[in-house]
């Protein structure tokens, strides 16, 4: 509006109106420069209106114009003039000499009122959307309550009657549902721990790989306390606002010391949590502020009793030590990843809703999914849940939890990836390689799949699985995952005397265990038994940017060493191929025609040189794995319902259909 008034205000003479005195506008009268002009009674004076012959010239103030005044012309004028007989008789005079309309107008009543809606009514208005917008602000800030409400924490106490979740639905993690078992019993019957003089851990931090069911452990908690449970992520203390981290904090553990006993639960701690002082490029003191304001509210002068802080986080290694130490964080439970027979039952409580075939085993499931945690296991059951609604079955069979395994590793396959006869060969005779190897050194590790349908971006892959769980591994382990993974260039080399970038994942794989072997697990003569270089990651201010702990010369020797043992292990891949080329031969062949093998064919093809008797390639599986597919064989059943002739339809076309275009 400024900028308006200060461009257009006052450019338009129309709009302006000189403001006479009263000696001024009677000089003006009687030198016949005015045409007319009228009289209204207004607060006690007499308010004059009036117009001139001529334009004059009229100096109008301009608070928005740089020299404050600028000369105007105008045609109208307005004036103050005394209500008395001497000035009446003197304007009628003069207006009645130079012929001028003399008029008369009544005094408004309402003048009063409409000057103060005039000037009251703006000012309403603008405080009005003044209020909803920092109302808009305080919702996107301070949790829809408002400009002052910055400082409030958001989170409210969970309502156990939504919360479903219970001990009985979390499984793979007894122990640590053992520990959690205690703090639920705690607050609900604290005599019994009392009595012997025991204290109420502070705090339980839950650490461990994501998706291991950390923040499920947070839920079937609450659902078992029957306490007042707060949940909030470590991020939704931290705003914009200096402050305000720390003002939540101390807002939340208010809330919780009102409705004591009560669990306080912070997802992803480590976002608030971080070591101090860690920061490059300056400090932030927000987050600093609000990680101390969290240490004194856990364990400072003022004791919380009754309340218990859990939280979860995946980089424990990043965290304050002030925050991991006992009267804080006194109970620290690690949910790693589940062994086979944690991941068995995770499948069982997944599988309650999912109708299962009588051919699938969930043990035989559990075995051949070795690193996976809880979230991998429930997408596995998910994956095969969508593929059997896609083939239009009523129940969830082996072929669709097989299908789904190799989803979840390695992406869906590209059937339909053109791909030329050299290269697939190539990729044949490469995978032919890593299962050869595999099959001779098989004492840690078995050859469950190998396959060369394009998937990701892979070309084709061999699955390799341990015989059982492994905690360790030794030397020998080491070595012969090496030689594994270098059996596919040494196949390129001795069929083909060539080499391709297939091997580039092999050899990045490969170079990381020689690498740890070499500067973590001491397995090198030359460095000997020294750690070199840490597990974990480097996060900012601790390790990001500095130079490693050791000399060039002892990086030229570890560099040296890696080349060695990925060296030695692709000499021995080369010559465990050259001594079984035929078996070498036979894999690669069955590849190329069937496309995908599994455990008991690849032991077949490399004892007997068949496949099995009952050989279920040959077999027809009816397995739509293509959109097209699956939307062809609903069209023909529906077709075939309509037309009521499902009887006499033959199956052989559909089942060599189904056999040229599916592989698994």
């Amino acid at each position: 509006m400024g900028i308006a008034y200060f461009f257009f205000g006052g450019n338009s003479s129309a709009g302006q109106s000189a403001n006479l005195k009263q000696s001024e506008f009677v000089s003006q009268l009687k030198n016949k420069k005015i045409k007319s002009f009228d009289v209204q009674p207004s607060g006690g004076v007499y308010k004059v209106t009036g117009t001139y012959k001529n334009a004059q010239k009229s100096e109008a103030s301009n608070s928005f114009a740089l020299g404050g005044t600028k000369e105007e012309t105008t045609k109208t004028f307005t004036s103050i003039v005394l209500p008395n007989e001497v000035t009446t008789s003197t304007l009628q005079k003069y207006a009645d000499a130079n012929n001028v309309k003399m008029g008369t107008k009544a005094e408004e009543s309402s003048g009063f009122w409409v000057n103060i809606l005039i000037y009251l009514i703006p000012i309403v208005i603008m405080v009005f959307f003044f209020y909803m917008m920092m109302g808009q602000s305080g919702q996107g800030g301070g949790g829809g309550r408002g400009v002052m409400s910055f400082g409030k924490s958001k989170a409210k106490p969970s309502d156990s009657k939504q919360n479903k979740v219970r001990f009985a639905d979390v499984a793979g993690a007894e122990e640590e549902k053992q520990e959690l078992v205690e703090v639920v019993e705690f607050l609900k019957d604290p005599k019994k721990f009392l009595a012997l003089g025991a204290r109420i851990p502070a705090g339980v931090l839950l650490e461990g790989p994501p998706g291991t069911g950390k923040t499920l452990l947070a839920k079937a908690v609450a659902g078992e306390a029957g306490v007042p449970f707060y949940s909030i992520s470590g991020s939704d203390f931290v705003e914009m606002f200096v402050g305000v981290g720390a003002s939540r904090v101390r807002d939340l553990f208010e809330n919780a010391k009102k409705t004591a006993p009560s669990i306080i639960f912070i997802d992803e701690i480590d976002a608030v949590g971080r070591q101090r002082g860690a920061g490059m490029g300056g400090g932030h003191d927000e987050r600093e502020q609000t990680l101390n304001q969290l240490l004194v509210e856990m364990d400072g002068f003022n004791g919380d009793e009754g309340v218990i802080v859990m939280a979860a986080t995946n980089r424990s290694d990043v965290l304050d030590p002030a925050l991991l130490r006992p009267g804080r964080f006194d109970r620290k439970i690690l949910v790693g990843r589940p062994d086979v027979k944690g991941r068995e039952a995770i499948l069982k409580v997944h599988a309650k809703n999912k109708p299962l075939d009588s051919t699938v085993d969930l043990k035989i499931i559990a075995k051949e999914t070795p690193g996976f945690v809880g979230a991998d296991l429930e997408n596995l059951l998910n994956e095969a849940a969508l593929l059997a609604a896609r083939r239009n079955r009523k129940t969830i069979d082996a072929k669709d939890l097989d299908e789904a395994e190799d989803r979840v590793i390695a992406g869906p396959a590209k059937k339909d990836r053109v791909v030329s006869k050299t290269e697939r060969e190539t990729v044949a005779f490469h995978e032919a390689g890593h299962t050869i190897v595999g099959l001779v050194l098989n004492e840690a590790r078995v050859v469950h799949k190998v396959t060369i349908v394009p998937r990701g971006r892979a070309g084709g892959y061999a699955i390799m699985l341990p015989r059982e769980d492994q905690m360790l591994m030794s030397k020998k382990n080491a070595t012969e995952q090496i030689a594994g993974l270098m059996g596919g260039r040494a196949a390129e080399e001795i069929i083909f005397d060539s080499q391709s970038s297939g091997a580039s994942n092999d050899f990045e794989q490969a170079t990381q265990i020689a690498r740890a072997m070499v500067t973590q697990y001491g397995m090198s003569d030359k460095i000997g038994m020294v750690q070199l270089e840490g597990s974990g990651q480097p996060f900012l201010g601790a390790q990001y940017g500095q130079s490693p702990a050791y000399s060039e010369a002892t990086a030229s020797i570890i560099d040296a060493e890696v080349r060695r043992f990925t060296s030695e292990g692709h000499q021995q891949a080369v010559d465990i191929i050259e001594s079984h080329r035929e078996q070498h031969k036979i894999i690669a062949e069955a590849l190329l025609k069937y496309e995908t093998l599994d455990e008991k064919q690849i032991i077949s093809l490399f004892e007997t040189g068949h496949m099995p008797e009952n050989d279920p390639k040959a077999e027809d599986t009816s397995h739509a794995a293509t959109f097209e597919e699956s939307k062809r064989e609903l069209e023909r059943k529906e077709s075939e319902r309509h037309d009521g002739t499902a009887d006499e339809t033959p199956t052989d076309d559909s089942n060599d259909d189904s056999d040229s275009n599916s592989t698994i």
